[in-house]
């Protein structure tokens, strides 16, 4: 989910990011001594997605609700719970309207680096803005629950540049930004799509609605078929505790499987379509999906028997722990695309016929490039969830479009602030990491360049990040965050770093 936002080096955005900061501190003035208590009573109405990262039916009082094992929270909150959207959704409506903003401040400290290339991650101290703004619609025809159909539409904003052009780290530390600032900050279609609902059964079960998916309710046996324009993280590889950069963390690879080179263009989203079948304990969902033309590249191949993407999913819903929640999710994916093989680079410039290997000269139509992932979630507590994940790929092709990972590991956890009687707060911590295979590692090595990693040499090691956050819910759909994420050999190269990143961000849900 690459996206891009403003710096310094565009007044007119960096103005507007600051606008947008200055709204929200005077929001926050207004209510951060109110404790949730203090606040009006009101059912929970915010887009699921954006608290839980799940999707999933929830719980009602009447026992028919979230799946079995299922490890988001929600639906454990009390009738009063807090607000948190600035406008109220109302339930049971043919269409949906909502919006957010997040604004991210970055900056990073100085640190220790032999030497750096093209597409390394800078040395030195800097920081930018970012700002990212979404509007969500969607319309529901008909009030069918056994064959509900919803019409998406929405339309997005970003402008910016990350750290160091985006460059230099296979787990960035934005997921918000987009390598391409040329794109500009023109509104764009994000997402439009169809999501058809098939009943397999009368019986039913409650689920949240959102900008997804409208209904109040759904057959507890289903089948589900989306086509259009979409975002696969939004179904994929989706996690309560690590799926969100707007309230959670914020690394590219603490978000999504690192390992997983899932199809989307320079901004995260791409074109095609998918089914799932639904059970009480257990999904499995399947996807055939455009992919760019170029590595990370704006442009799709529409030629999708010479280039796609070919993703599936099993879910099961069960739980190590008695009385709690979890889940286990296996993926699997297969691209094939115009891609080039490091060996053949690494191989073309040691015979002297290329002054510095160049995989773009070696790329051939048809190219396959797999892996699969392995993504768990557990509740333990009422208030504390854990998460994992393992990815890898064959790592022989050239990394396309996410990023630069072959083999990636990561554990994690979440904590709600229930105990200091900020229910809606979570405070985060997450280890993950990275690996590149042997060939990957000699075409670094030799000075070749990915599109994002490229020191000039290499004296390869994991590439290693810790973050943790700490995200208040200052007031209604206002939200504030501070988060900090240390990477040991940036780019794999052990020659360069520890580096530091801080973050501070504000996010909004209308």
């Amino acid at each position: 989910m690459l996206r891009f936002f403003p710096d310094r080096s565009n007044p007119s955005l960096f103005a507007c990011a600051r606008a947008c900061a200055g709204l929200t501190l005077a929001f926050a003035l207004t209510a951060i001594a109110q404790t949730p208590d203090s606040l009006p009573s009101a059912p929970q109405r915010v887009r699921q997605l954006a608290l839980t990262g799940s999707l999933a039916p929830v719980p009602q009082q009447d026992g028919i609700g979230r799946k079995a094992g299922d490890s988001s929270p929600v639906g454990r909150e009390p009738q009063d719970a807090p607000i948190v959207s600035m406008a109220p959704h109302p339930e049971n409506s043919a269409y949906w309207v909502s919006g957010q903003v997040n604004v991210i401040f970055q900056g990073r400290l100085p640190f220790h680096s032999k030497y750096e290339g093209p597409n390394s991650f800078q040395s030195g101290a800097e920081y930018k803005t970012s700002l990212l703004g979404t509007l969500y619609t969607a319309l529901r025809p008909t009030h069918s629950i056994r064959y509900n159909t919803d019409l998406i539409l929405d339309i997005e904003s970003a402008g910016g540049r990350g750290l160091s052009e985006a460059l230099g780290l296979a787990g960035f530390t934005n997921l918000d930004v987009v390598r391409n600032p040329t794109l500009g900050s023109a509104p764009y279609l994000a997402r439009y799509s169809i999501h058809q609902v098939i009943g397999l059964t009368r019986e039913t079960t409650s689920q949240e609605p959102g900008p997804f998916a409208l209904a109040p309710s759904v057959p507890v046996r289903r089948i589900e078929f989306r086509a259009g324009k979409m975002t696969l993280p939004d179904f994929f590889d989706v996690n309560g505790s690590g799926s969100d950069s707007h309230l959670q963390f914020m690394n590219w690879t603490v978000d999504n499987n690192g390992a997983w080179d899932y199809a989307a263009d320079t901004r995260g989203y791409t074109v095609g379509g998918m089914a799932e079948y639904d059970d009480r304990q257990w999904s499995v969902r399947y996807g055939l999906f455009a992919m760019p033309t170029v590595a990370n590249g704006i442009d799709m191949d529409w030629a999708l028997s010479r280039a796609h993407a070919q993703n599936g999913e099993f879910e099961l819903r069960h739980s190590f722990v008695p009385q709690r929640k979890g889940t286990e999710r296996i993926l699997f994916y297969a691209n094939r695309a115009h891609m080039g093989t490091y060996r053949e680079a690494v191989n073309a410039f040691l015979a002297g016929v290329d002054k510095t290997p160049d995989i773009v000269r070696h790329e051939h139509f048809g190219a396959l490039k797999y892996g699969f992932g392995y993504n768990a979630e557990q509740e333990l507590t009422e208030n504390l969830r854990v998460f994992g994940r393992f990815g890898w790929n064959e790592g022989q092709h050239e990394s396309f479009a996410y990023t630069e990972v072959d083999q990636t590991v990561e554990a994690g956890g979440d904590y709600a602030g229930t105990r200091w009687h900020r229910p809606v707060d979570k405070i985060g911590l997450a280890v993950v990491s990275n690996a590149i295979k042997r060939d990957h590692q000699n075409y670094l090595k030799d000075g070749g360049l990915g599109f994002l990693l490229g020191d000039g040499t290499l004296k390869y090691g994991r590439e290693n990040i810790v973050e943790s956050y700490y995200n208040l819910h200052a007031w209604r759909g206002l939200f504030y965050a501070v988060d900090v994420q240390h990477i040991a050999n940036p780019g794999y190269n052990r020659d360069r770093g520890p580096a530091w990143v801080g973050s501070v961000r504000a996010h909004v849900d209308f």
